[in-house]
């Protein structure tokens, strides 16, 4: 190491100590654009934004977050349109990565929130009365019609929105388990469709709803005390992830293999820019604390200008942890 080399290292380490950024000419990201993809899913501008802010310590010009759901962001991320998204879920949006080019074209280094989870619930009340603990058991039309909301005798499954990839899980899932003839699948807005969910419950009926974590619901109707998972009677996947087991470590088998989420990057960008590339790979954040902030966002607190004061908030809270990613990612450029 030279000494000007040397030097430049520490007063990047002080400065980053003191909450500051290096000087701009110094930064590995100066003049060189960035634009993060996010799909139309409010929850998920938290993790975008958190990496957008370390990028912007590293001296990228970040653009606005643009929404993209999430067959066409891999493929915009893939052809350079596009420099990353913080949202990718593997194995979940395994059929998206292949289409837009795998591995040749895109880079999935690094977990950045892992164990997240998902799969079919109701409401324990209705479990427990019924002894209700498989999906498979809605074969049985009496045991069906207890979560019909329309009137038409079968059980209204609210499932995952058009895109997202657990649609086509949802779709073979009850094809595969027969259930086509008790249970319909309501797809729509989920958001506005798990509000009319959750009015349901509160009102004492019965629900019946495809989820995930981390999300705000999981914090209000939450897994063995408002509701209950309820397991497949095998393991049965469609496309790239036919073959998989889901069953989890508990026992259970919850008909979806627990997910981690990765920032996916255009692999030519990162090739060109290791100080990203390093960031994309050490960024980390706890799925409980993704829980929280989606929480605050269900609470009300859910403007562009809130999310970004959340941010700023966990960032604070976490500065040791941040600097220590802008560290690693100052030193994997050479700075």
């Amino acid at each position: 190491m030279t000494t000007r080399h040397f030097a430049h290292t520490l007063l990047a380490s002080a400065l980053l100590t003191l909450g500051l950024s290096a000087h701009a000419a110094d930064l590995p990201g100066k003049g060189i654009k960035v634009l993060p993809l996010q799909s139309a899913l409010a929850e998920e501008t938290f993790q975008t934004l958190l990496v957008t802010r370390a990028l912007t310590r590293l001296g990228y010009d970040v653009q606005p977050i643009q929404e993209v759901e999430y067959p066409l962001a891999h493929l915009a991320v893939a052809s350079g349109d596009a420099t990353f998204m913080a949202n990718h879920w593997n194995p979940h949006h395994s059929e998206f990565y292949k289409s837009a080019g795998g591995d040749a074209k895109l880079s999935r280094k690094g977990v950045y929130a892992a164990g997240a989870a998902q799969g079919y619930m109701i409401d324990k009340k209705t479990a427990d009365q019924y002894k209700i603990t498989h999906l498979s058991q809605l074969t049985d039309p009496k045991l069906a019609k207890l979560f019909d909301a329309n009137g038409d005798g079968k059980a209204d499954l609210v499932g995952p929105s058009a895109g997202w990839g657990g649609e086509a899980v949802v779709h073979h899932q009850l094809a595969t388990f027969k259930l086509l003839d008790t249970v319909s699948y309501t797809q729509g807005n989920y958001a506005a469709l798990i509000s009319d969910t959750l009015a349901r419950y509160q009102q004492g009926k019965p629900v019946l709803f495809y989820s995930w974590t981390p999300y705000w619901l999981s914090n209000v109707l939450r897994a063995g005390k408002e509701v209950v998972w309820l397991e497949v009677p095998f393991s049965a996947m469609p496309g790239v992830q036919a073959g998989t087991d889901t069953k989890l470590a508990n026992g259970r088998n919850y008909g979806f293999p627990i997910n981690n989420e990765y920032i996916v990057a255009n692999k030519a960008f990162v090739a060109k820019n290791p100080a990203a590339a390093k960031l994309f790979e050490v960024m980390s954040l706890p799925i409980g604390d993704i829980s929280q902030q989606n929480r605050l966002m269900h609470e009300g607190k859910n403007r562009q200008q809130d999310v970004e004061r959340q941010t700023d908030a966990w960032i604070k809270a976490h500065q040791k942890t941040f600097d220590g990613w802008i560290q690693a990612a100052l030193k994997a450029a050479g700075n």
